[in-house]
């Protein structure tokens, strides 16, 4: 496969160490460049790889302690239940237009979303 050229930006002390290197060894910048990156590329390629693994392996174990994901939704009902409206991720909902990148607000409604509102009102019964 023919080189590709690339422009990149390197550190000044990056620069003069691999000046200095390519000086030393009698080889061009360009092939220790090269042979920099294949070696950082692969790895890391390695690295991430066995990261993901690691995610996957733990995702497969999950599905086969809780295939249907009913320990999920029951942790998500409690905290839904206990926390009310105390929920620091809740928020507050805000209805408006964006207007010259301003928004306008038509009115806000304080507290829940609509779906959160009727989570906690079948949980409630009400």
């Amino acid at each position: 496969m023919p080189r590709k050229p690339t422009t990149v930006r390197i550190d000044p002390l990056a620069q003069a160490a691999l000046e200095n290197l390519s000086r030393v060894l009698k080889r061009p910048m360009n092939q220790l460049v090269n042979e920099a990156v294949k070696d950082y590329v692969g790895r890391r390629s390695r690295e991430v790889e066995h990261d993901l693994e690691a995610t996957l392996t733990a995702l497969r174990a999950y599905r086969q302690r809780d295939p249907h994901f009913k320990a999920a939704i029951a942790a998500f009902v409690d905290a839904e239940a206990r926390l009310g409206k105390e929920d620091p991720a809740e928020g507050k909902v805000v209805i408006g237009k964006l207007v010259n990148g301003q928004l306008v607000e038509e009115r806000t409604i304080e507290g829940a979303s609509p779906l959160q509102t009727e989570i906690r009102r079948l949980l409630n019964a009400s």
